[in-house]
């Protein structure tokens, strides 16, 4: 059996489509269908139905699939250990971050991890938190950091810690930039006009379930995916924000801005590390697992 046809294989069946796994693995969709097939001939066995909306495993292809993924986990922790008998971890780590914390993690954490593991390769996305834990299931992502995340059977979850969220607005003109403003309460931001990302972003989630729990709803003026796009909007006047502290703090211009918390108990978000519970982690992946964790508490105290 041939590992390349292998690999192609697993990640159309992950991805659930030929275009997808294309793309994934910068290959012409042609050229993997063609090697998908020949996979298929040498084991006598149809792996994958296609129809018009992707490719789904057979029950053969189910099989393949779990054999499939240790194969190559097995291939790749060969490596890793041919790698540490040279004295270096190898391999490459897909990251997912949020975007709010992207801007403040990815130049720490791609530092630190080319000083530590300089024979690995790191790659960083942003995403959604719901998107993300799709990703780890379907082995697109090895680690990512969540909001509000549940454990699942395909997913394990480590909390981090909790961050809160604040309400931000347009810096009035002629008031100092450290000027100071008190707490408002969760029902008094309800009835401002409210630049949020649409569902089913994990923020947006968590505000609307803990408005709801004091029994009031969000006023939303505009739906906007993308913390600088927020920003921009607050900055024009279009209405306010609830992000955390980091997001602002590496906006362009954070001076035009004023934050306020939220009163008594105040609107906080579990922030976690999730990965895969169906693939057992490699040797550079547990390596970067402890690397991010070290990353986002170092970042997230310096605030």
């Amino acid at each position: 059996m041939d590992l390349k046809q292998l690999e192609y294989f697993v990640r159309v069946a992950e991805l659930g489509s030929f275009t997808r796994a294309a793309v994934a693995l910068d290959i012409a969709q042609p050229a993997l269908s063609r090697q998908v097939r020949l996979l298929e001939v040498e084991l006598h066995q149809t792996l994958l139905t296609r129809n018009g909306r992707g490719a789904v495993p057979t029950e053969a292809g189910k099989l393949l699939l779990a054999h499939g993924r240790g194969i190559l986990h097995q291939v790749d922790r060969a490596r890793e250990e041919l790698g540490r008998v040279r004295g270096s971890l190898a391999g490459r780590v897909a990251v997912g971050l949020p975007t709010s914390l992207a801007r403040v993690l990815t130049v720490p954490l791609t530092r630190a991890f080319r000083r530590q593991m300089p024979e690995a390769t790191i790659s960083i996305s942003e995403g959604l938190s719901v998107a993300m834990q799709e990703s780890l299931v379907n082995g697109r992502l090895d680690i990512a950091v969540l909001y509000n995340a549940q454990p699942t059977a395909d997913v394990e979850i480590v909390p981090l810690l909790e961050e809160e969220l604040l309400l931000v607005q347009l810096h009035p003109a002629g008031l100092a930039e450290d000027a100071p403003y008190g707490p408002i309460s969760l029902k008094d931001v309800s009835k401002l006009p409210l630049v949020i990302p649409s569902k089913p972003n994990a923020i947006r989630m968590h505000i609307e379930a803990e408005m709801a729990s004091v029994g009031c709803r969000s006023n939303i003026a505009l739906e906007i995916d993308g913390v600088s796009a927020i920003l921009d909007l607050v900055a024009d006047g279009a209405g306010c924000a609830l992000l955390s502290r980091n997001a602002v703090a590496n906006a362009v211009r954070p001076s035009a801005f004023t934050l306020r918390a939220i009163g008594e108990p105040g609107l906080r978000i579990k922030v976690a590390l999730a990965t895969s519970s169906q693939r057992p982690a490699t040797r550079t992946q547990q390596a970067t697992l402890v690397l991010l964790r070290d990353t986002v508490q170092t970042v997230m105290s310096a605030q």
